[in-house]
């Protein structure tokens, strides 16, 4: 079979005589194969800006290309934030600062840049519940996803009976390789229930697999030194915590629940006489 060179060479098709009603149906055609679908839904109004507006023909290629990437960088964050397995949707803009004057701004919105993402570092958060580590555990890692880098949420009992099943199936060096490869794991309330040491031990090797290489970021309501209530074996507890500690950034949220105490005035605001 002979090749023309315009097909051999990826040449502009000449169509002199397309109707501008074929050219949109040639249009969406293009665009559904080369899976365009962000082009396919705004051309129209692409063109008709492009016209008021008299781009030249590279600007109005531009604008449509432009548009795709925009569209398609946003739905790569959605899918990176959906599959980190955040238990509910929270932002660093959301959080008041104000309600917890134990946590610094600066720290925080230092954290978000994500210098700490690429160097592999740890972030611990301790505190008592209704401090704020929850909130800001989910909202640095979803900054941290909306900045390109894979994130898995996990609870500390859930990711210790994840490993107890995959030794058990014999799929131990697969799970941890799993957890192993994201760029931050994210691990939620640690310390609120104790671990026999089969369970420690098995977490002690996700830690392991992940150190110096990518971050890690618990938070606890237990200071390190109460620690060996979660981790019985001392040993093994002094080695978490190096694991952990090790060029980490270390916030105390406090012991106040502002959560509390929001509550709680909620409920026992007075009432304004006539």
């Amino acid at each position: 079979m002979t090749i023309s060179t315009s097909h051999r060479q990826g040449g502009l098709r000449r169509r002199h005589s397309l109707t501008e009603q074929a050219a949109q149906a040639a249009i969406d055609q293009a665009c559904r194969r080369l899976r365009l679908p962000t082009i396919r839904a705004v051309v129209d109004d692409a063109v008709a800006a492009a016209t008021k507006e008299q781009l030249t023909y590279q600007g109005f290629l531009a604008e449509l290309l432009l548009a795709e990437v925009d569209d398609r960088d946003r739905r790569s964050t959605l899918r990176r934030i959906k599959s980190a397995g955040f238990p509910r949707e929270k932002w660093l803009a959301d959080f008041d600062f104000t309600a917890n004057p134990n946590i610094n701004p600066a720290t925080i919105n230092e954290l978000a840049t994500g210098d700490w993402i690429r160097r592999g570092d740890p972030l611990c958060l301790i505190g008592d519940s209704g401090t704020g580590k929850s909130h800001l555990l989910i909202a640095l890692g979803t900054a941290t996803a909306e900045q390109g880098y894979r994130v898995r949420y996990t609870l500390a009992t859930r990711l210790v009976n994840e490993l107890v099943e995959a030794a058990d199936e014999k799929q131990l060096t697969k799970t941890i390789n799993r957890y192993g490869r994201v760029d931050l794991l994210v691990i939620d309330e640690l310390g609120y229930m104790e671990l026999d040491r089969r369970g420690a031990e098995l977490l002690f090797q996700v830690l392991t697999e992940r150190e110096e290489k990518n971050a890690i970021a618990i938070a606890s309501n237990q200071s390190f030194s109460a620690w060996t209530d979660t981790f019985t074996d001392p040993r093994l507890c002094a080695a978490i915590v190096d694991r952990l500690t090790y060029n980490a950034t270390i916030i105390e949220t406090g012991t106040n629940s502002y959560r509390l105490a929001h509550t709680r005035a909620r409920h026992h605001t007075p009432t304004t006489g006539a």
